[in-house]
């Protein structure tokens, strides 16, 4: 680990500015100081903004949900208008990793965390996401866990986020707060696909803070849940996994929200499932026929091939889960 210099921030203003002058926010510090020990990460300065407020989970004016930035994990899936309104959301983050993580972790971390692709966590190999232009290791190198949906010639890793892929599913928007004032940025806009610059991985400005995230109004009653496919039962990344909320009324499927995890450099709104959801009676071949536009423009490497059926196979699982809930 490189030396740094600390800053514990006493309020909002503190911390913007030495985010200003080039800090590095941490919260819980669950994936920055692991990549700080691996030197992947090199900050100069940590700025501490655990005693910020931004810990409230609450319901919006239009009936939504805003979840503050530094709400831990575990707050968030046990928080009763979580469960209540959105459990896709309490699903995916009692699926993600241990009790002692998810004690410490909190929402504006989870969604920030840099991708678990083994090559960028070997300072040894190449990898445009942590040193651009020195190409990328996992094209040609073992691939079986990296995207399908996403990729460029210059990056193939996943996203690691279970709670992000229901934040996308559900359409959620993102609350900014840096030196030019407070901003919203959806969430589809806010993580960013590798392109040509894998190393730019957010659509965050110099200096700016996560201050929370927001879910929409959202029609009811509204059925979700998630659905994590991966090796071994005890905490892993995932290999495949669903998120789905549907509406359904009078037997007719009005709004359907999907998105995939496990398998896009982002998570991965499946707008192409949605839309032939829309307007169907449920069944289980209304299942199947959709979920086979899951893997829709997917490039599969050597070892990942697998991938394309198993995301198919995984959302229409999950379909059939959530469209029989009663």
């Amino acid at each position: 680990m490189h030396p740094f210099s600390f800053i514990k921030a006493a309020n909002t203003r503190e911390a913007l500015s030495a985010g200003r002058r080039g800090g590095r926010y941490i919260a819980g510090g669950t994936t920055l100081v692991d990549l700080m020990r691996e030197t992947v990460e090199r900050p100069e300065t940590l700025v501490d903004i655990s005693d910020l407020p931004m810990r409230d989970v609450k319901v919006t004016e239009r009936g939504g949900l805003r979840i503050g930035a530094l709400v831990s994990m575990a707050e968030a899936a046990a928080h009763p208008k979580v469960r209540s309104l959105f459990p896709v959301i309490s699903q995916a983050l009692e699926l993600s990793a241990s009790a002692q993580l998810r004690n410490m972790a909190t929402i504006g971390g989870n969604i920030m965390q840099r991708t678990r692709c083994t090559y960028f966590r070997d300072v040894t190999a190449d990898c445009n996401k942590r040193e651009p232009g020195s190409g990328c290791a996992a094209l040609h190198g073992h691939n079986r866990t990296h995207a399908i949906l996403g990729t460029s010639d210059s990056c193939v890793a996943t996203h690691p986020s279970d709670v992000a892929v229901a934040f996308a599913a559900l359409e959620a928007t993102v609350h900014l707060l840096g030196p030019a004032g407070e901003r919203r940025v959806t969430f589809a806009d806010f993580l960013l696909k590798p392109g040509d610059t894998p190393n730019r991985e957010q659509a965050l400005r110099q200096g700016e803070l996560i201050t929370g995230v927001e879910i929409p109004a959202l029609a009811r009653p509204l059925k979700s849940g998630y659905l994590k496919v991966r090796d071994r039962q005890s905490y892993e990344f995932a290999l495949t996994s669903a998120a789905v909320a549907l509406y359904v009324r009078g037997g007719v499927v009005r709004e359907a929200k999907v998105a995939a995890g496990g398998v896009g450099t982002v998570p991965w709104k499946l707008s192409a499932v949605e839309q032939a959801l829309i307007g169907e009676r449920p069944s289980d071949r209304l299942w199947a026929e959709a979920a086979r536009h899951a893997a829709g423009g997917a490039r599969p490497l050597q070892h990942n091939r697998f991938k394309v059926e198993l995301v198919n196979r995984t959302v229409e699982r999950q379909l059939r889960t959530v469209g029989g809930m009663k």
